[in-house]
Parts: C-alpha cells; structure tokens; sequence
C-alpha cells in the first residue's frame, strides 16, 4: 500500500505540527478570549474520542511529527486522558516526536502525573498575572490558587512548563517584569503574546492592545536579553535573560509577522481543519471521517487544504470598535 503523501503547501511548506481541539468548552472566560455568556457547542456535534484519534493518526501518516491537543480547556474533557495515552503510543517509532498539550492549569493538579505517564513531557499553562484579585477579573473565575496548585504538582511529576501570558495594557503590563521573574525562579519559561483580534468580546481589544516591541525595549531597560535561536516548533522567538537565567519568547501576530516559516494547522473539536488561525478558510474533515470510504475522502480533504492555505495571516487593531479580525473564538479554532 503506497503511504500517503506528506502535507505541502503551495508556498513549500511542510505541515509537521498539528493543533488539535478536543473540546470548545472551558471552565474560565477570560476577557479577552470569550463572553461570560458562550455559547459553546452541543456535544453532538464534538469529534468523538475515536473520531479524534482517528484524525491524528491521519496526520501522522502525513508527516505531522509534534501534536499538541488545546481546547477550550482541553482537560475538562471527560476522556481527554484516554487520547492521550493513545496518542502517547505513536511517540518514537510510531512517528511522534512530541505529544504535548495548552491548558489553564485548574485541572492539573489532578492530570499531571497521568500525562507524563502517556508520555507528555512539556505543558504549556496559561497564566497572564499573579495577583488573585486580578486574575479574577480577567478569568472571571477566582481560580489561581488551582492553577498554581497545578503548576506545582506539574513540576513534581516532572513537566517541563512554559507559561504563556497575554500581554495587556493598563491590566498585566506593570507586572510583566515580576511574573517573569517569577516563573524563571520556579524553573519555568516563558513566552508573552499580543491580543489577537478573534471573535466578538464584551470589551474594545485596542484599549488593552499592547506591541511587544515595546515590552521588549521596557524590558531591555532592566535585564539583558540575549538572542537565542532555539525553536519549539511553534511562532515565538526567544532571547536568555541572563540576570535570571531563563528563557523568554515573544509572539507577535500584529507587530512581528512570522507566516513565512508556518508549519502548522489547526483541527477544531468538531472537524473542521484551519489552515491558518488568522483566516476564514477550512475543509471539513468530519464529514470525511463519517463518509463511505474515510481513507480517500481525507486524502482529497488534505489536498484541498494544502491548495487553499493561505500565505499569511492579516492581523490588524489599529482603530476603537473595529470588527474582530475572524468571527469565530479562540476557544472555537483551539490555541
């Protein structure tokens, strides 16, 4: 049986990390991401566990080599270790380099030893500030001391852990320094992102849109940053703090463009496989796993794909009460 041919896109990318949402549904609503009052998907309609599997093998097959699984919060999904540990089996041989994960941290003191058992070996844990008050009025949910019960018990089972802040203006800005500080003295590292324009939120994104160049020029006030070329597969660029002695990345959607080198994709929980975060384009690969001869319906499925993915992303907030960039919610695609 001839193998399946490996993801290229029409600019000569090769598609080897995939981002896959098991769930729409979390237990915060963080300000910035999503409405207190989502609308979330009826279950019916949500990939199920086989389903899921069956679509990550299918990437596998194709050359995807890092898989990290997203939601949503993708731990509050009822059977989200079971993936895992069947995933888990594909590192190594099986053609995986690494299986890892994006969560917010409430439910990790329960998991972290269940993922490393599957064979997760790095986490990425959302945490935008330090001070409980704060956190409560971004998350909307006072739910910190979970989450650094969680970091915690993540750096017992032996997760390595990079944390991942939403930079914000006039909310998280002045403590940016601290909380790097202090993830670096846990052992942690860390990488801040801009505000992306995604989906319709009950605030104006520019009030809070912060450019990491000047974070970095703030920051460079203080430490010194030292370049460093080193990649996680993913879109940050990172520099060594050397008074600390961690690592610091740097997302930049609307200041940095970084498509050029893209080499991924995102599956959301109900099928529907984005080539690009920032765009509207996606081919159902649901309807390809339910159809009569799954095999060669996702084959065609991944061809359209490749054919349509798009350059580059267009992120813009540059003016009050602009449309988001894309309709849909982060939590709908999956970080």
């Amino acid at each position: 049986m001839t193998a399946p041919a490996p993801l290229v896109d029409r600019f000569a990318r090769a598609i080897t990390y995939l981002r896959l949402s098991v769930t729409d549904r979390c237990d915060l609503r963080c300000t910035y991401c999503m409405p207190e009052r989502m609308t979330f998907l009826p279950r019916a309609e949500v990939l199920s566990l086989e389903e899921l599997y069956k679509v990550s093998r299918a990437f596998i097959d194709r050359g995807v080599t890092k898989l990290r699984l997203t939601g949503g919060e993708p731990l509050v999904r009822r059977d989200m270790v079971d993936l895992v540990r069947a995933l888990g089996r594909h590192l190594g041989d099986g053609g995986l380099q690494e299986l890892t994960l994006t969560t917010n941290g409430t439910r990790l003191a329960e998991f972290a030893d269940d993922l490393v058992a599957a064979g997760v070996r790095r986490i990425n844990v959302s945490l935008d500030t330090l001070d409980r008050s704060r956190f409560a009025a971004l998350a909307r949910r006072d739910s910190l001391p979970q989450v650094l019960e969680g970091l915690a018990a993540a750096r017992a089972a032996g997760l390595k852990v990079k944390l991942n802040a939403v930079a914000l203006k006039g909310v998280n800005q002045d403590e940016l320094p601290d909380l790097i500080a202090w993830a670096h003295g846990q052992g942690h590292d860390v990488t801040l992102i801009e505000v992306m324009p995604l989906g319709d939120v009950e605030e104006d994104r520019l009030d809070h849109y912060l450019p990491l160049d000047a974070v970095r020029r703030d920051l460079e006030q203080r430490w010194t940053l030292v370049p460093n070329a080193v990649s996680t597969g993913g879109p940050a660029r990172y520099v060594d703090i050397a008074e600390t002695g961690g690592r610091l990345g740097f997302i930049t959607p609307l200041t940095g463009n970084f498509c050029a080198t893209c080499n991924r994709v995102r599956v959301t929980a109900t099928g529907q496989l984005y080539m690009c975060l920032g765009g509207e384009g996606r081919v159902d690969l649901r309807a390809a796993l339910r159809s009569d001869d799954p095999d060669a319906a996702l084959t065609d499925a991944f061809a359209r794909a490749m054919g349509e993915k798009q350059e580059r992303h267009a992120f813009a907030i540059d003016r009050a009460g602009a449309a988001p960039a894309v309709s849909r919610h982060m939590s709908t695609t999956g970080g």
